[in-house]
């Protein structure tokens, strides 16, 4: 093999007329002896034709590179302009604050002392504002609803003014006994009537009363009030105390913290949400059990989900249904104590049976609650049935599927396979498929306690 650079007469290269210097890139040749007969034939293949293709199809894939890359930063930050507006949530507050309409534990601090520190935005709708902050020492998670007043949806920036609608309860002149009344109605005709709502409403008195002088004013019952309409809010406070859900930190107004996200704690599943669904069930399995913690930490989170379901079956408060079921909302603490970070897709049975009973409809999708809160449709009558189809245990192990069988150990995945698809089929009112309901998720819970109870992730 040889190679010649800056080839001049035929001879080869004549030191004394040429002088060294850089070889140029489009005078080079490549050269190979083939052997054809008694002799070797020198074959050159020269570059200098082929440069410019090269370079033209470089340039274009470095000019589509810049436009996809553009185009990314701007769909970003419209997105993030969009559904993160963290500064109205403060502007509104603050103001309502300092008009003396709304009051809190926070607001002091949110609105004059400014200690609490608004950080990454987490917000996956405009109307609901989610933040992750600092405050008192702690990390915290914020929340606010921003509600748009008519003609301002031109002007993204403008505040609206939600105390034509959020605070506008109690009105002046009401006593606490008559707002204990109004509260007692309102969580009746919310949860169902159930007798620990005493109980409960006796815990939305003493929120409002945060600084503990006894009496409630009217700026803390139009917060508390405005908070009450916030389902995730009034869930949080019914399951307090459960340990399987967030606490509540504070509130101003309808804003409220809650403890963020402790060090070591993670999602149940690091992989994106929105790519799951595109991934064949093989390449997600691989990568979830790649990704993801050790089976045994899998399976503490899942008896944590397990617990927490039964908590919504027969819990205090009533019954509740998950109407969006998603591995994003399930978080665990670093040793892999299950926690339901956003619940925000959990509703009350009476609610949804509120929403679906007498409904109009063509099919069964026209009777869906939320994401996935389906009941059937009574094609006859064409209205939608109070019942749902599919309880809360039947969409949980579906997700447990994809979550515990990658990596389970080889004498359980049989067994565990059996049992999740047992689960799935479950279907029917709930008061029908109690009984089932409950030996299911006994049995369950049973078999992934036995697996791990005598290692240390127990």
């Amino acid at each position: 093999m040889c190679r010649a650079l800056g080839m001049g007469r035929a001879g080869g290269i004549d030191s004394s007329q040429e002088r060294p210097g850089p070889p140029s890139l489009v005078e080079v040749s490549v050269c190979s002896d083939r052997s054809e007969g008694l002799g070797s034939v020198p074959t050159c293949v020269s570059l200098q034709g082929r440069l410019p293709g090269l370079r033209v199809r470089y340039a274009f894939l470095i000019w589509l590179s810049v436009l996809a890359g553009s185009w990314l930063v701007y769909v970003h930050y419209s997105s993030y302009s969009e559904l993160c507006r963290g500064h109205v949530c403060r502007l509104v507050i603050c103001e309502q604050y300092h008009k003396g309409i709304i009051s809190g534990s926070v607001c002091r601090d949110m609105c004059d002392l400014h200690t609490v520190e608004w950080r990454t935005c987490l917000s996956s709708a405009p109307g609901q504002q989610v933040y992750s902050g600092f405050w008192q020492d702690k990390e915290v998670i914020i929340k606010c609803t921003v509600q748009e007043a008519p003609g301002t949806k031109a002007r993204r920036d403008t505040a609206p003014r939600p105390e034509l609608v959020l605070f506008n309860k109690p009105v002046r002149g009401t006593s606490v006994e008559e707002f204990r009344q109004m509260t007692f109605g309102f969580l009746k005709a919310t949860l169902g009537d159930l007798p620990s709502l005493p109980a409960l409403v006796g815990q939305v008195l003493a929120m409002a009363d945060f600084n503990e002088d006894s009496r409630v004013s009217l700026a803390e019952a139009k917060s508390v009030w405005a908070l009450l309409q916030r389902t995730e809010f009034l869930l949080l406070l019914a399951l307090q105390g459960q340990g399987h859900t967030v606490r509540l930190l504070g509130h101003c107004g309808d804003l409220y913290l809650t403890e963020g996200r402790p060090p070591g704690s993670a999602q149940a599943t690091l992989l994106p949400a929105a790519l799951l669904p595109l991934l064949p069930a093989a390449l997600r399995h691989a990568l979830q059990q790649w990704v993801g913690p050790a089976w045994p930490s899998r399976a503490k989170v899942a008896v944590g989900l397990l617990e927490f379901l039964d908590e919504l079956f027969h819990g205090a408060y009533g019954t509740f249904h998950l109407c969006e079921t998603t591995l994003a909302s399930v978080r665990h603490t670093a040793s892999y104590d299950f926690k339901m970070a956003d619940l925000q897709q959990v509703a009350p049975e009476a609610a949804v049976r509120r929403f679906l009973q007498g409904r109009r409809c063509e099919r069964s999708e026209d009777c869906t609650y939320g994401q996935d809160c389906r009941a059937p449709c009574d094609r006859l009558l064409r209205q939608c049935k109070g019942d749902l189809v599919q309880p809360n245990l039947a969409k949980a192990c579906e997700l447990l599927r994809d979550y515990l069988l990658p990596g389970a150990p080889a004498a359980l995945r049989a067994e565990l396979g059996r049992r999740l698809r047992t689960c799935t089929t479950l279907s029917g009112p709930a008061g029908q498929v109690e009984a089932r309901h409950a030996l299911v998720l006994s049995h369950l819970k049973t078999l992934l306690w036995k697996e791990i109870s005598h290692t240390k992730y127990s």
